[in-house]
């Protein structure tokens, strides 16, 4: 079959197109290309900065099926994501659909709940520090709280107890640690707030007029139009949060550095540690592509499931 010539104007609009994207492809051929392939040679190579490089073949790969700290990290991770993404997606998605309502003022409430996820990871997580700290902590100030209890021992007495006796240690707990972690991730959902709010709005109107006239309840509009016509974002959204969750380190290496007992140990945490204090960087590069892997495995996975859920118009 003959292929047909373009037209003046497609080439125009691909010239264009190269045009737009050129400082993007010039920076990741001259700053991230060559790091990239480096990474990949030394990954199969022991370097500690001050020695030469020596070549050992498949041995940094072997060393972490041995290496209880990889596993630990991975095991870390997989809990960090499976609780924080579909947490985090409901929230950003609840706050979109409360922010999408026609009222006064939304523009202000918009920005409000977005700037959280603009601000200092430094200071956040610093300031998410205080607020588990253990004693002095506003989380367990507020959980230990004393609230009115009535008893009905001869006759009717008003007592104050604490909301709950013993509030959880956060931070200086195993058991609680990750717990906390997750529940300050809620804090950035602003980012994904904003890309369900354009979805939102890029709905049409005549779909959920249409769902009026079936006599549709909100719960069904919601279900089977708001749904289906937001999952490209849905997915979108998914696809980022999975990236983002397996790349997880600044939380952990400020407020915790992977204690108590390495229950925030997480795998970029563990790579980091390799790389810059124990000096490990072919071991580490190995870890890092091993990370590129599982993330690519998994961002396949999700383009393959996605013809059976996500709709395009």
């Amino acid at each position: 079959m003959k292929k047909q010539k373009m037209t003046n104007r497609q080439r125009t609009e691909a010239l264009q197109g190269f045009a737009f994207i050129s400082p993007w492809m010039i920076g990741f051929v001259c700053f991230a290309l060559g790091p990239v392939i480096f990474s990949l040679c030394l990954s199969f190579c022991k370097w500690d900065i001050l020695t030469p490089i020596q070549f050992v073949g498949m041995k940094n790969y072997a060393k972490m099926v041995q290496d209880p700290l990889v596993g630990k990290s991975l095991v870390n991770t997989l809990y960090y994501a499976a609780f924080a993404i579909p947490l985090g997606m409901c929230g950003a998605l609840g706050t979109a659909l409360l922010l999408n309502q026609k009222l006064k003022a939304m523009r202000l409430f918009r920005t409000l709940f977005y700037v959280p996820s603009v601000t200092s990871g430094v200071a956040t997580f610093l300031l998410w520090s205080f607020i588990f700290n253990p004693e002095m902590g506003l989380m367990n100030r507020a959980l230990s709280h004393k609230v009115p209890w009535i008893e009905l021992v001869n006759g009717i007495a008003i007592k104050y107890i604490p909301f709950i006796a013993n509030p959880p240690k956060w931070l200086a707990d195993p058991t609680w640690a990750m717990p906390a972690l997750i529940i300050m991730s809620l804090w950035g959902v602003g980012g994904g707030m904003l890309i369900y709010l354009a979805g939102l709005q890029g709905i049409p109107e005549e779909l959920y007029e249409a769902a009026l006239l079936d006599g549709a309840n909100p719960i069904q509009k919601f279900w089977y139009v708001t749904i289906p016509m937001l999952s490209p974002t849905i997915f979108f959204n998914l696809i980022m949060s999975i990236i983002g969750s397996f790349q997880v380190f600044g939380a952990a290496f400020v407020m915790t550095g992977g204690a108590p007992a390495n229950s925030t140990l997480f795998y970029v945490l563990y790579l980091f540690q390799n790389a810059m204090m124990y000096f490990r960087m072919g071991y580490a590069s190995a870890m890092a592509w091993l990370l590129f892997i599982i993330i690519l495995s998994l961002t396949l996975i999700q383009l393959r499931l996605s013809k059976k859920w996500v709709h395009y118009q």
